[in-house]
């Protein structure tokens, strides 16, 4: 996508981290808006700073791990602007935790925000967007954990992976029907984004406040790690940039952390090498 002035960006999770600073920079660029998130005091406070920048939004409050909810948001935004050019399925969610100690709601939890809320968004766009005949886009938040393995995040891990795979299996099949579609996935390393503050945006479907894992030492170390990994991440304010130019680029994959490449690299090679995973490199790589 070269030109952004008048196009419709429909962005999911748009009240924090990229979703705010990326909805920003749209604005700045002369696009219009539809701003969906679950945390609607919030989505409200990056609604008014576009609109206050001259742009024309909406905001809606959805739960995305429900494709009722998708559906109805895709719905405003066609009575609202009649098109959608640019979509970015950017909320997610990040829970730490052993396989065997991790509930089970939690894992349904991160699959349907990290992967179904995404399938449900491209799902119901994509028709619309061929239906339009012009260009458009598609770029989903993935991360580097969608391109490497580690210790400690295994539903972080496979939330991603899938996220990643199944955005370039699309890219396959628009390509085969000739569509003027460009798919992109984006794997961040860590940012400073509000992703360590996840359980304020629990949805009651996947709370059990009384299940003892929630008052577990594994819990609150993996809370802890969640938190200083993200604070002492890289800024966020090159971000909107890079997406922006990869958009204009047309370049598929989008990183923002080149010092994880020899970890994307270690991984390939152990595929191709009968190799395995071992903690002990992983550790010296890290």
């Amino acid at each position: 996508m070269k030109d952004f002035k008048d196009k419709v960006m429909f962005i999911t999770g748009a009240a924090h981290g990229f979703g705010q600073v990326i909805a920003e920079a749209g604005a700045k660029r002369g696009m219009r808006l539809a701003m969906v998130d679950i945390d609607e005091p919030a989505l409200k406070i990056t609604y008014q700073a576009v609109t206050d920048a001259g742009a024309t939004a909406i905001m809606i409050g959805a739960d995305v791990t429900k494709e009722d909810d998708v559906n109805a948001a895709v719905d405003q935004t066609m009575a609202k602007f009649g098109q959608i050019d640019l979509l970015v399925n950017n909320a997610g969610i990040a829970l730490p935790g052993r396989i065997w100690e991790l509930p089970t709601r939690d894992w349904e939890w991160i699959m349907h925000i990290n992967l179904m809320s995404q399938v449900y968004a491209m799902k119901r766009i994509i028709p619309i967007m061929l239906k339009q005949k012009t260009h458009a886009d598609i770029l989903n938040v993935a991360s580097i954990a969608g391109l490497v393995d580690t210790p400690g995040m295994p539903s972080y891990h496979a939330s991603k992976f899938a996220s990643v795979g199944m955005t370039e299996a699309t890219a396959y099949d628009l390509q085969r029907i000739k569509a003027d579609i460009d798919m992109h996935v984006m794997c961040p390393g860590f940012v400073q984004t509000d992703l360590y503050h996840t359980e304020s945006h629990r949805p009651d479907q996947y709370r059990d406040d009384t299940d003892p894992y929630y008052q577990s030492e594994a819990y609150l170390k993996g809370q802890q790690f969640a938190k200083y990994v993200i604070t002492t991440g890289k800024p966020i304010d090159t971000i909107a940039a890079t997406v922006f130019k990869a958009l204009e680029d047309n370049r598929f994959y989008i990183l923002t952390h080149p010092e994880f490449n020899p970890l994307i690299a270690d991984r390939v090679d152990r595929i191709v090498h009968d190799g395995a995973p071992d903690v002990h490199v992983m550790d010296g790589l890290m």
